[in-house]
């Protein structure tokens, strides 16, 4: 007999279990259908593992570098396999996190790999090959994405590698090939960098983090040449030659073809969504480009089935899957959420320095007609970034000269995917530069910038 819920969420990722624990919460029945551990790709190979590898990596720097700080650190070393499994321990803890909160929320698990029957039915396929039907009158798809692979370079988890081996690689390279920068890809150049790897970033278009403000892009690619990491944009790897003991990686680029030898190359060229063999031809659920067609409530053209995540249009990113799983059991519940507003997400890229945006590029404000007022503030000028030896970077802000929107943040240093959040909450209230000029700011912190970049937009900065 087939197992029965009030709702079937197929992906345990960020949005699948978010969505599952706010669907018990008002009252469903809930049933997640997971082929491999709770917590998805963000908890067991992505967000948060990538965080540890990251700390050790800032840690060591802070070791080699404590001359700065008037301290003395003889002979810093590490351990690779113990930070990687550092690494591996925090996504175990996490992933057991979201394992109690089930338990909490009297979710039950299903394992095995989902795929859709028919409205109200999955078949789920355990690893023996044994079949179970589990019905529900509400689907929701949160099957997540994967490494894209390029055509020139197919991974074979040994020398050309995605993200996932790039968190579990048995010993340091010393030479890699990062394709791709974009978070991943800046992120694990920062990380094997740090770590002593001598690291190239290959970058098809004009400039590293492409999608970002382009000053934050000059300053994001003037801080990795300052640390040692080779940058090549608007560049293309056309062939990796793995015949050897090494790679040889050959480059297209504007001079020319160049030709780099190292013993890893990591592809970071995006994702790609999982959607195949879930049942979506055969219940003509509809699909453009790859990824699930929903309305504002994520529901499908089939009634009853749902999609959220990294499958539908909008941004791959951990907490827009959370905030779609909410919306979407919250609309089903017969609540009346408000839908997402997708201009005002937050990005963040956790290397050194850090990345954070929010809204409107500069660029994007003025093709959009908009008579901007811009604001930047460098660390340089701020106490407490002098303080803790994080100069580097600043926040610069955009406002409509009009009406005072707030029409976009960009940020880059120490620290500033922690200041992000206040200016998604400011712009979620429609707050003016005027507003947080007077909302006084602590002295002297890293997030003080905010203020003062929005008084430079107007004219009033103090310490500029």
């Amino acid at each position: 007999m087939a197992l029965q819920y009030d709702l079937v969420v197929i992906g345990s990722g960020p949005g699948g279990y978010v969505a599952a624990i706010r669907a018990s919460q008002l009252g469903l029945k809930v049933g997640v259908v997971e082929r491999e551990s709770l917590g998805g790709i963000c908890l067991n190979w992505g967000c948060i593992p990538t965080k540890a590898l990251l700390k050790s990596a800032q840690v060591f720097e802070y070791m080699n570098h404590a001359s700065d700080y008037g301290l003395k650190v003889e002979g810093a070393s590490y351990d690779f396999g113990a930070v990687i499994q550092r690494s591996r321990g925090v996504a175990d803890g996490m992933s057991k996190g979201i394992n109690f909160l089930f338990k909490k929320n009297k979710i039950e698990t299903v394992s095995g790999v989902g795929k859709l029957l028919a409205p109200g039915k999955v078949e789920v396929t355990k690893a023996d090959g044994s079949k179970e039907t589990v019905e529900a009158k509400h689907i929701i798809l949160a099957t997540g994405a994967r490494s894209r692979e390029l055509p020139a370079m197919p991974i074979d988890d040994k020398k050309i590698i995605g993200y996932r081996k790039a968190m579990t690689l048995e010993q340091m390279p010393k030479r890699l090939v990062v394709v791709g920068s974009g978070a991943i890809g800046v992120e694990f150049a920062y990380f094997y960098r740090s770590m002593g790897s001598e690291v190239t970033v290959v970058e098809f278009l004009p400039r590293i983090v492409p999608i970002e403000d382009e000053e934050v892009s000059k300053q994001m690619e003037k801080s990795f040449t300052k640390m040692g990491i080779k940058v090549l944009t608007s560049a293309e790897v056309t062939k990796v030659d793995t015949s050897g003991p090494g790679c040889k990686v050959t480059i297209k680029t504007a001079q020319g073809d160049q030709q780099i030898d190292c013993d890893v190359v990591l592809s970071a060229a995006g994702v790609v969504t999982n959607i195949e063999n879930i049942g979506l031809e055969e219940l003509g659920i509809k699909t453009e480009r790859g990824r699930v067609i929903v309305d504002d409530f994520y529901r499908t053209n089939v009634p009853g089935i749902y999609a959220i995540g990294d499958i539908i249009p909008g941004p791959a990113l951990a907490h827009v899957a959370s905030a779609e799983g909410i919306i979407c059991v919250e609309a089903i519940t017969g609540h009346h959420p408000e839908p997402l507003n997708y201009q005002n997400i937050p990005g963040c890229t956790y290397a050194s320095p850090e990345i954070a945006s929010v809204g409107l590029t500069e660029a994007e404000a003025k093709k959009q007609g908009y008579d901007v007022l811009v604001g930047k503030f460098p660390f340089s000028a701020s106490g407490k970034a002098s303080a803790g030896g994080v100069k580097d970077g600043f926040v610069k802000v955009i406002f409509d000269k009009k009406y005072g929107e707030w029409l976009g943040a960009h940020m880059i240093g120490s620290n500033v995917t922690e200041m992000i959040a206040e200016v998604v909450v400011a712009r979620k209230l429609e707050t003016t530069g005027h507003e947080i000029i007077k909302a006084v700011h602590p002295h002297p912190t890293m997030s003080e910038a905010i203020m003062e970049a929005a008084a430079a937009a107007y004219g009033e900065v103090i310490h500029l």
